[in-house]
């Protein structure tokens, strides 16, 4: 592993434990990703235990945005190269509806199932 940072031109670097000040870059990414995460949380009304599926989410958009660091580019496009499509983004613990196969259901069964949206799954649309 340290070969491929090496290779990257990435400077391992650590610091003190306990001493949060010698880090505050990234303490403060940390504390603007857990300040989204808890606002969707807080706006969803759903339980604790899907605090995970919201930092995901987090992260989705956060990488989405442009940021002055980049000059003004996303950190997706720095990295794939190609314009951003928000035609996908949905909003974290709205209301959606599962759509339950026809090979599962009779003809007066419902076409789909009351559901929450918490994320998306990486290898579908």
């Amino acid at each position: 592993m340290p070969n491929f940072s090496v290779n990257k031109g990435i400077v391992h670097q650590t610091s003190c434990v306990n001493i949060p000040q010698q880090n505050n870059i990234v303490e403060r990414k940390r504390g603007h990703l857990l300040n989204v995460a808890r606002a969707l949380m807080i706006q969803s009304h759903l339980p604790k235990l899907y605090w995970s599926y919201s930092m995901i989410h987090v992260l989705y958009i956060i990488n989405m945005l442009p940021t002055p660091v980049l000059k003004y580019f996303s950190p997706h496009k720095m990295l794939y190269k190609t314009a951003i499509g928000f035609n996908g983004l949905k909003v974290f613990g709205s209301l959606c509806y599962a759509n339950t196969l026809s090979t599962n259901r009779r003809k007066f069964d419902p076409k789909a199932s009351k559901s929450v949206f918490i994320g998306f799954k990486r290898e579908t649309k």
